[in-house]
Formats: C-alpha cells, sequence, structure tokens
C-alpha cells in the first residue's frame, strides 16, 4: 500500500525516486509540451498580454514543432461544446436587447432597510440567472443597476459587487449551461465516453446545496471580511453632466403615473428638472405630478445616467421631427464633440433638422463640463460641445473621420432595449432549458433551435448576435484545447498522471487533489483554460486506477468555477474590481474562506452523491 501523500511530503528519496522516473519516461515531444503548457500558464499568471493570444501563441509553436498535427490545433473549433457556448451568446444577447434582464432587476431590488437584505434581494436573483444564462452578461447587467442603487441606500458598494460576482459563480455551477467550462468538459467527456455525458441538470444536486452554503457564508461574513469601502461616487462619476431629455410614451406604463410611482424619484446621479407640456414649464417637479403621454422630461445627469434613462419602459427620446430613429432595431449610442467646421454651429437642433441631417438622435447636450439648461431642441450648437447620440451602427463608419466632429466613440452600454418583446425572449429561453432537461432533443440542438429562434422572432438581430459573441472567449477555449491534447499525444500527460498517482494514496485524496489543484490553477489562469489542461491527466488517472470518472469531472466542474481568491481567476471578478474599490487581499481574505467552505462540501458531498468506483 502506498504511504499516505503526507508522509511521503517528507521522504526526500520519493521525490529523487520520481524525477528520475519522470525524466527517464519523458520524451522530446512530451517536454516540449510540457515546457511550452508551463510557459503559457506562466504568462497568463502575469497578465501582461491577453489569454488568446498567449495560448495561442503556444499551439503554434507546437504546431511548427510537429507536436500536433493540423486536425488536432484545430478540433476545439468543432467541439460541441465550444460551439454551444458561442450559441449561449446569441440568447442572452435575446435576453438583453428586449431589457428581459433589467426588468427583472428594477422589480426585484426595491429598498431593503440593511445590507444584509440588500445582499439577499441582489445575490438571490444573480445566483438564479446565473444558472440559466451567461455569468459575465448577468453580472454586467447588475453592476450599474447595484451601483446606483447602493447610492440611494447609502450602503457601501464593497459590500455588494464582489458578493455579486461570486454568486454568479456558484449559480453557474448548478446547471450544465451555467458556465461554459461546464458546457466544454461535458463536451470533451462526451468525445471520449458519449454513454456518460451529463444532462442539464446533473449538476444541480450538488450544485445548489454548495450554492446555498456560498450564500449563507456571504450573508454572515461580508459585513466583518470586506471593508466598508464606497468608491463609486469617484469611480463612477462622470465630470460631465448632462441636459438628458426624454418623452413620456402615450402607449406606455408611466402615463397617468405620479413622478414616484413611475420610480423618477430617486434615480441616483439623474435627476429631473422639469417638464414642458403643451408648451408649458412645470419647474420643481414634486413627487405627486402625474405624468401625461408626450410629456417631455428634462433630466440632469451623467453619460451612464442618460443610458440607464434608455432602459425605462415609457420612456423614449423625444421626437419632434419626421425622422424616427426609434422603430429601427439596430442602435447604439455614441458620443461626438462637434467641430468648429460642423454646418450646424450657431443653429438650433430642432432648427438644423440634426436627426434627419445626421441619422441621430440627441439625447444630452453638455457644454465645458457642465450640462445645458433649457429646452433640448432649443440648444445652440458650439464647437467642442459634447452630444450623446442614439443611432445606427454605421454612424461609427459613416462620421468617424467626417469634418464635423472632432471625435467620435460607441459608449459601452445598451441602447433603448425593445420591452414589447421581452416575454417572447425569455419564453424562448424557458423553451431551451425544458426541452434540454427532458431529454427531447440534445443540448446542442435545443440551443441551436433557441438562437434561430432569438433571430427569426426579431428578439435579436443577426448584427448584435454577432457583436454578442465573444470571440477571445471562444479563442482561448480553442487553444486550450490544442495544449491539452498535446499533452495527451506527446505523452506528458500519462507521465504528470503516474505523478498524481504516486500522492493519491485513496480515492478520496485523488478527489480532493483534483479540487485543489484546479482550484489553484484557476485562480491564476482563467477557468476553461485549467479545467481543459487538468481534463486529459485526470482521466489517465481514473483510467488507471479504474475509477469512475463521473465524481471527478463533476469536482473538476466546481473546482474551476471557485476562483475566488485572486481578482485575475475569472472575468466578473475583474469587472467588479474598480467599481468596488477593492484591493487583492480582499478577494484573498473573502474569497480564500468561500474556497475553503465549497472544497470541503465539494470533497463530502460528490462521493455521497456518486460512487467513486464503479458499481
Amino acid at each position: 500500500m502506498i504511504a499516505p501523500w503526507y508522509d511521503l511530503l517528507f521522504d526526500h528519496t520519493f521525490f529523487i525516486n520520481n524525477i528520475r522516473n519522470f525524466t527517464t519516461h519523458m520524451t522530446p515531444d512530451a517536454w516540449m509540451a510540457l515546457a511550452t503548457t508551463s510557459l503559457c500558464i506562466l504568462l497568463l499568471a502575469w497578465g501582461r498580454w491577453a489569454p488568446e493570444l498567449i495560448l495561442l501563441s503556444g499551439v503554434t509553436v507546437l504546431l511548427l514543432a510537429g507536436v500536433i498535427d493540423v486536425s488536432q490545433a484545430l478540433a476545439g473549433l468543432s467541439n460541441p461544446g465550444m460551439v454551444t457556448v458561442a450559441l449561449m451568446y446569441v440568447l442572452v444577447a435575446g435576453i438583453r436587447e428586449t431589457g428581459g434582464v433589467e426588468m427583472i432587476v428594477r422589480y426585484l431590488l426595491g429598498r431593503p432597510r440593511s445590507i444584509t437584505g440588500a445582499m439577499l434581494r441582489t445575490l438571490t436573483p444573480v445566483f438564479v440567472l446565473s444558472a440559466f444564462l451567461n455569468n459575465t452578461p448577468v453580472v454586467a447587467t447588475f453592476i450599474p443597476a447595484v451601483v446606483t442603487w447602493s447610492k440611494r441606500l447609502k450602503f457601501p458598494i464593497s459590500r455588494l459587487l464582489l458578493p455579486l460576482s461570486y454568486a454568479a459563480m456558484l449559480g453557474g455551477a448548478c446547471t450544465l449551461i451555467g458556465t461554459s467550462t461546464n458546457l466544454v468538459v461535458n463536451g470533451l467527456l462526451a468525445e471520449r465516453h458519449p454513454d456518460l455525458a451529463l444532462e442539464l441538470f446533473d449538476l444541480a444536486i450538488v450544485g445548489i446545496p454548495i450554492g446555498v452554503a456560498g450564500l449563507v457564508y456571504m450573508l454572515a461574513f461580508a459585513r466583518w471580511l470586506l471593508p466598508a469601502r464606497d468608491t463609486s461616487a469617484t469611480l463612477f462619476a462622470n465630470p460631465k453632466e448632462y441636459t438628458i431629455e426624454m418623452e413620456v410614451d402615450p402607449d406606455g406604463p408611466l402615463a397617468g403615473k405620479t413622478v414616484e410611482a413611475a420610480g423618477l424619484r430617486h434615480l441616483g446621479d439623474v435627476y429631473l428638472v422639469e417638464i414642458e407640456r403643451n408648451g408649458d414649464i412645470l419647474a420643481a417637479v414634486g413627487p405627486q405630478e402625474k405624468l401625461k403621454g408626450g410629456d417631455r422630461l428634462i433630466f440632469a445627469g451623467s453619460t451612464h445616467a442618460a443610458i440607464d434613462l434608455q432602459q425605462i419602459k415609457g420612456l423614449r427620446p423625444s421626437t419632434h421631427t419626421g425622422f424616427n430613429l426609434m422603430n429601427h432595431p439596430d442602435r447604439c449610442i455614441v458620443e461626438v464633440v462637434v467641430s468648429p467646421e460642423c454646418g450646424l454651429v450657431g443653429q438650433t437642433i430642432r432648427d438644423g433638422r440634426f436627426r434627419s441631417q445626421y441619422g441621430a438622435a440627441v439625447l444630452a447636450v453638455c457644454r465645458e463640463g457642465h450640462r445645458v439648461e433649457g429646452n433640448l431642441g432649443n440648444v445652440r450648437l458650439k464647437p467642442a460641445d459634447t452630444l450623446l447620440l442614439e443611432t445606427r451602427p454605421n454612424f461609427l463608419e459613416q462620421f468617424g473621420q467626417a469634418r464635423d466632429f472632432l471625435l467620435v466613440s460607441e459608449v459601452q452600454g445598451p441602447a433603448r432595449p425593445d420591452h414589447t418583446k421581452s416575454w417572447l425572449a425569455w419564453l424562448i429561453l424557458v423553451s431551451v432549458v425544458v426541452m434540454a432537461a427532458s431529454g427531447i432533443v440534445e443540448l446542442f440542438k435545443a440551443v441551436l433551435a433557441g438562437g434561430a429562434a432569438m433571430l427569426l422572432s426579431g428578439c435579436c438581430t443577426f448584427t448584435k448576435a454577432k457583436r454578442s459573441v465573444d470571440g477571445p472567449i471562444l479563442l482561448t477555449i480553442a487553444s486550450s484545447f490544442a495544449l491539452g491534447k498535446a499533452l495527451e499525444v506527446s505523452g506528458a500527460g500519462m507521465v504528470m498522471a503516474q505523478g498524481m498517482l504516486t500522492l493519491a494514496d485513496s480515492p478520496v485524496t485523488l478527489l480532493a487533489l483534483t479540487y485543489f489543484l484546479v482550484t489553484l490553477l484557476t485562480s491564476l489562469i482563467t477557468n476553461n483554460a485549467a479545467a481543459v489542461l487538468v481534463f486529459p491527466i485526470l482521466m489517465a488517472v481514473v483510467e488507471h486506477l479504474h475509477l469512475n470518472p463521473i465524481p471527478y469531472l463533476i469536482t473538476l466542474m466546481l473546482a474551476a468555477s471557485s476562483s475566488f481568491a485572486t481578482p485575475i481567476g475569472y472575468q466578473t471578478n475583474l469587472m467588479v474590481y474598480g467599481p468596488g474599490g477593492y484591493r487583492f487581499r480582499d478577494y484573498l481574505i473573502f474569497g480564500g474562506g468561500l474556497t475553503l467552505l465549497v472544497g470541503c462540501m465539494t470533497i463530502w458531498l460528490v462521493p455521497v452523491l456518486w460512487p467513486l468506483r464503479p458499481a
């Protein structure tokens, strides 16, 4: 019997013998694969260059060195798991473009009285949504809402955003489509053992209790382990203050409601200045003032505030000319600086027929860093005025180099969504989940049908769908496949597996080693890369010991979603790093405890739910 691993750590002859055995069985191709993969991991941990560039360069080196052939280098591009990830972006785009997630954010957050209540209202919907939608767009949607919300409630943003990221990661571990890593690993498993491929909710039996425990941990310890560091006021502040003009849609849900009932009373970094109704100005608008269809609402706020107003159902940009941009399904938000050579300098926005001439609606005007007072249509343009526009995507190409504007840049953030189809987008997503969960069709086919339905129904245009697909993430996954294949075909994976065998004195020990090895790697590199690189090594060990691969691959998936201890381990961790004003030690302290909790529960629950040895 092999000695326990903790005894082996102090046995120098054990290490000498294993190093000798390791070097004896390593071929030149194996050394090349191992060295290239190790260098890629170090460069990924360093974080100086993009992950897709590092991994693609590693694949190129191995291809030119003859370690892998062209078919092996390109195998990841045709893997069903990776293609399913790409199609999931289309489903998410349909939900986002119809305002589906924004509606949930708006109705669920409310006005809690304590930071614990605020966390509960935030983390619960994120946890649930992330089980069915990609984590990144869910977190991206919630960040601006939570930042504005925290300002209104005067809660420290640092105690909300990092738990938000962690809740998305925990929710993603509950289903096969919750995170791209689960799809990728299941795709690799299906290639190797088609009969063992996982179903949509196979992970839920272990993911839900672990996720609930993680949420309880965050609710209990966030106030002690996360500092009350509220930097949202400075990090999200915009030195430009715009006058933003919107109109109440006569057929929308806001007509007939009071300002307070319409949710326009407490908007954080934007406030309602006045209402223009039938030529009359209503200044100092009170909370009980009733809105009427066609009212022109004048707001003051920042760029982000202008974008937030676009999301409110029942508001639309003012329409005072025959040109109606809002009927066009493909819109974007653009910021431009007026040039002295612009033909409309000295004219008002209305008289110059800005909409007709440029195909863009002026949402806001900023001059010398301050908002311009008065009616937006009556503002006379001056050189260096900054305008916020709602327009078509081809505006950037058409006027990017024109003399009329000194600077043209697209503002990050969605344009006004088509709320009328939000129910249809959610129906399509639910249908995909039901079809995949019931086994009516395979997951890949269900997601493919769902993506096609989003496009054909108009919930998402082809242009928006194409933009939503994250090319760098897909390239990273495909390159990781190739590196994992190189470790396998060169024999390096088998030699490394034999090294793991010497430490794995029992199936449970191997389970623990798998979790902590993947967790360590995914804290330094991307979770997809870590999972794909470990997969061939783990499978070689499992097959050699004649163990059941399912519990070990589920542990691999859970570990890859446990990137809590560093900001570079997962994309959503990086997304909240700046807005929350976090430091590295915040992740290490708060996330480190969560990593240990998830690890202990995984090692305890997985063997109970799945036998480690085949029956």
